[in-house]
């Protein structure tokens, strides 16, 4: 399975919920270990299923920091870097926390060879199904 780039079709569509039963199918639950497999071969950080032709809410992200980029302990912290383990994000809902945002560097997958400053919510609560459906 490859990333689709810039253009395709379901980078565009509004991705669909997925529901309790189709969550629990070995079809989704097979689609997330290829998602995970296809972001650490990109190497990524995050992918989400529209990334891959797949127009639903399903992401995987996972970041080991220091451990790929090969940045210092220095430089991780003036990125705000820090390892997080991996995680399945389904049907998620973002509420950003306050109003402070903060601008990072960074790529996007399905935009090969490009990379920008990007203002994001410093903090967001993240409301989101799990594998389980629950």
């Amino acid at each position: 399975m490859s990333i689709v780039q810039t253009g395709h079709p379901a980078l565009r569509a509004e991705a669909r919920e997925l529901t309790r039963d189709e969550i629990k199918s070995a079809e989704i639950q097979e689609l997330i270990e290829i998602m995970r497999e296809v972001m650490r071969a990109a190497p990524g950080v995050g992918l989400a299923a529209p990334q891959i032709g797949e127009s639903i809410k399903l992401t995987v992200i996972e970041d080991e920091a220091g451990e790929k980029t090969k940045m210092s302990e220095e430089e991780l912290n003036l990125r705000e870097r820090y390892p997080v383990p991996f995680h399945v994000l389904i049907n998620p809902i973002l509420t950003p926390i306050g109003d402070e945002k903060v601008d990072f560097f960074e790529g996007c997958l399905s935009v090969a060879g490009f990379a920008a400053n990007v203002a994001r919510f410093r903090s967001v609560n993240v409301k989101t199904q799990s594998v389980n459906g629950i």
